[in-house]
């Protein structure tokens, strides 16, 4: 039977292979504010780049050597040297050099198709290029890990020369020799059978670098780290080249909370949500609300039965404890949603109704004909507690609506159009009456709502429009049908989302517009 150890080294390459993802991009800045959380979430190791590859992985490493962390080592990453260069003289191996860290990755060819066709050299000629790039970086005093690209396919090619360029780097001084299943594509039960014949042959510590391509990249990993693996590389959220890297939100909390390893350490997995928004955010991406442990939906409950279900306990339908990954239990309203469900809401809310009160009934029933005519309360909680508040009464509105008039003009088709809207609103007693424009007619709506709003309440100039989204919900009746409209705004505490619903457009974005201000100027009040 294969050793197990309980310990697993966590190696990230989000700033070298997560930033090779389709539109994904790091400044120098983003890459150093991501190092510095990954040291504070616990990774052992932290691949900062190819240096020499492109100046802003030289002036990463140059930044890095002055920014004190509390644990994790930083990794220069590169190729075994070119077939013409001796090892002292290879550009490559010196660029490593230069970043000055105590470990550097090299990786080499294990696939006979890779070695023939792509460096176009003879298998023999390969083994030498990982022994002398490996033993050159030794005698510089670095510490040497060695990623085998393709180990899989290339074993699956030829099981006996893949092994031998692993005895060629262990041969030369290698540390930890990290198997890679480069194109994605290899299964489970492939990554067992072979991890436990490379480990057997193998006299130093094994890692796994596994790509995602067939949706196997975190099994992958796991089945490896049962197979005796000590070491996993993947990157935050899974991204990366193709389909991404093994996503290591995912594989360190089924390490520690699946598996009785530890990754990261006592008391860490908690920031493991915080991390994978934070480089999310670095990366201009939107966070998958459906990944695994972190995502919004992660512990969402929308069905009645659910619902009910965990009220009473919540391992009827949760596999862990979501703060066990910083993450949180919701409970989304839908016309799916029961008893259970409103009173779960009005309770998150502050609100102290019993269960027998006939408010909750009424809402109930309220919320599913309003679904029936396409409202959509899943992602707009800021419109339903203003809904619950005004049902119980213990709301007041902050300000009333006289009426709007929005004008869309365009001269001539070379000029773009304008939207300007004016409005009238009272406040209290008082009547304001404004105009604005904008780049269309719902922006030009928003900055009137605005304007006539922030003598009265300045804190308003804080909240920001995040994201305006309209959806057709049916197109039976064609550019007549009805629209419902979802916003997400913010200001520097939280967001918050909101939604209206009518064929007009216009209308449907004003409910959910005037729901956004409400919403914050409500929250200032309690």
């Amino acid at each position: 039977m294969t050793q197990q150890y309980s310990t697993i080294e966590i190696y990230d390459t989000t700033l070298r292979d997560g930033s090779q993802a389709e539109d994904v991009s790091f400044s120098v800045e983003d890459k150093v504010r991501i190092t510095r959380k990954l040291d504070e979430l616990g990774v052992h190791f932290i691949e900062g780049g190819w240096p020499g590859a492109n100046p802003k992985d030289i002036e990463f490493f140059q930044i890095i050597k002055a920014t004190p962390l509390q644990q994790a080592k930083i990794v220069a990453f590169g190729s075994t040297r070119k077939a013409k260069n001796s090892a002292k003289d290879d550009p490559t191996l010196a660029a490593l050099l230069s970043a000055e860290t105590d470990i550097v990755t090299i990786f080499g060819k294990s696939w006979t198709l890779h070695v023939t066709e792509a460096l176009e050299t003879t298998l023999e000629a390969n083994l030498e290029l990982i022994e002398d790039s490996i033993a050159f970086l030794r005698t510089k005093g670095r510490q040497v890990f060695y990623d085998a690209e393709h180990f899989f396919d290339g074993y699956k090619a030829d099981p006996n020369y893949a092994l031998k360029t692993l005895d060629a780097a262990v041969k030369a001084g290698a540390e930890r020799i990290i198997l890679c299943d480069t194109n994605g594509g290899t299964m489970p039960w492939e990554i067992q059978e072979i991890v436990s014949i490379a480990r057997e042959q193998c006299s130093v510590p094994l890692g796994i670098h596994a790509h995602n391509d067939a949706e196997m990249g975190v099994a992958n990993s796991l089945v490896a780290v049962e197979a005796g693996v000590t070491h996993v590389q993947g990157t935050i959220n899974g991204i990366g080249e193709r389909c991404g890297n093994a996503n290591l939100c995912s594989i360190v909390a089924n390490l520690e909370l699946k598996m009785g390893r530890t990754a990261l350490g006592e008391g860490r997995l908690t920031n493991l949500r915080a991390i994978s928004h934070y480089v999310a955010e670095m990366a201009n991406l939107l966070p998958n609300k459906r990944q695994a442990y972190v995502g919004d939906t992660a512990f969402a409950h929308k069905g009645g039965v659910h619902i009910h279900a965990v009220q009473k306990n919540p391992l009827t339908y949760e596999h862990v404890q979501p703060e066990q990954v910083g993450n949180h239990r919701r409970v989304l309203i839908s016309d799916n949603s029961g008893r259970s469900a409103v009173l779960s809401k009005m309770e998150s809310f502050g609100l102290d109704v019993s269960q027998d009160n006939p408010k909750v009934q009424e809402l109930l029933g309220s919320l599913k004909n309003l679904e029936y005519e396409g409202y959509q309360f899943e992602g707009a909680e800021g419109s339903f507690e203003l809904m619950l508040r005004k049902a119980l009464g213990t709301h007041t509105p902050s300000f009333e609506l006289l009426g709007y008039r929005i004008i869309v003009e365009k001269r001539n088709t070379l000029e773009e159009s304008v939207s300007e809207a004016t409005i009238m609103v009272k406040v209290g007693d008082v009547v304001e009456h404004t105009a604005a424009v904008g780049d269309g007619p719902v922006n030009a709506l928003d900055h009137a709502l605005r304007k006539a709003l922030e003598n009265f309440y300045p804190q308003l100039k804080e909240v920001k429009l995040l994201d305006y989204k309209v959806r057709v919900l049916t197109g039976l009746r064609g550019t007549g049908s009805r629209v419902r409209v979802l916003i997400e705004s913010g200001d520097h505490k939280e967001k918050w989302g909101t939604v209206g619903v009518s064929e007009n457009i216009i209308e449907a974005s004003w409910q959910a517009l005037a729901d956004s201000i409400e919403y914050q100027l409500m929250r200032e009040k309690l």
